[in-house]
């Protein structure tokens, strides 16, 4: 099992990058390699990824989610294994702290040799510097929430 553990901060509120977080079906916008999300039922989605040339599907289950706070999650079936966590944490009012937690276990010769390179820690790193940069350059307005908690 790989860990990553990899923080941003975002010039928004707290709320607004939680609630961005938690649409889904918009990591496409800022998540290199994630081409599609379907949002299935409230904890469930259904990803189709495909990274340096590997295509996967799997479906994810929301674990804990607390508004403002966490959200936390597994892959169940599929061709992936992860679990992560994403905290958000208020530096002030218009600044976020977000600090992502992923747990990948790589399959096969290509996740392998892509994890010894440290492809999942460079992905998670753009990752959350896109999303920084789709957050602000929305001024800090999310396109939706889910403010359920699990």
């Amino acid at each position: 099992m790989s860990q990553v553990e990899e923080s941003i901060e975002v010039g928004v509120p707290v709320s607004a990058a939680y609630n961005q977080w938690t649409q889904f079906e918009d990591f496409p916008k800022f998540m290199d390699g994630v081409e599609r999300i379907e949002q299935r039922t409230p904890t469930l989605t259904h990803w189709k990824t495909r990274i340096a040339g590997v295509e996967r599907e799997f479906d994810a289950e929301v674990t804990e989610q607390i508004p403002d706070e966490r959200v936390a999650w597994t892959s169940v079936g599929g061709e992936a294994r992860q679990a992560g966590v994403v905290t958000f944490h208020r530096i002030d009012d218009d600044t976020t702290k977000i600090m992502l937690q992923l747990d990948h276990d790589p399959e096969g010769l290509a996740d392998t040799v892509g994890d010894k390179l440290g492809l999942v820690r460079r992905q998670a790193v753009g990752d959350l510097k896109r999303f920084k940069q789709f957050i602000e350059a929305r001024g800090g307005a999310e396109t939706g929430a889910w403010r359920g908690t699990v």
